[in-house]
């Protein structure tokens, strides 16, 4: 009995992987550009596929005031939806402390400076499966 894959199968299991890939890519530059186009801040791309199955990648940014963190959600969910990304789902709008837009493979974190430094979610998302041992 063989037991040992196909070469097509991973060569169709690559294929997919690759075209996850460059969706990630693709959505993350268009939340880029919305967020550079609204004039966000401190703008942070992890890379989190290693370590989530939650998503492939996290944005991170500030915006000024809660006006200004509410446009730049307004922003990257038009944009997305443009870009062919349906949001699966916004949070945090009421408040606009802290707006999460979930893109599927990107989650986009919209928070004041203070938000930000209380959750220090880049520390918790930088945290590798080895060093939580």
């Amino acid at each position: 009995m063989n037991l040992e894959p196909s070469p097509g199968a991973s060569n169709s299991q690559d294929l997919a992987m690759n075209t996850q890939s460059k969706d990630v890519q693709a959505c993350l530059k268009v939340v880029r550009e919305a967020l550079l186009d609204v004039k966000a801040k401190e703008i942070v791309e992890l890379d989190i596929s290693r370590i989530s199955n939650v998503a492939d990648a996290i944005v991170i940014a500030n915006g000024t005031s809660t006006r200004h963190v509410k446009s730049l959600a307004d922003n990257v969910a038009e944009e997305a939806r443009k870009a062919g990304f349906r949001p699966i789902g916004v949070e945090g709008e009421r408040d606009a402390e802290w707006i999460l837009v979930d893109l599927g493979f990107v989650v986009v974190h919209l928070m004041l400076p203070t938000a930000r430094k209380f959750y220090d979610l880049e520390s918790l998302w930088r945290a590798t499966p080895e060093s939580v041992a």
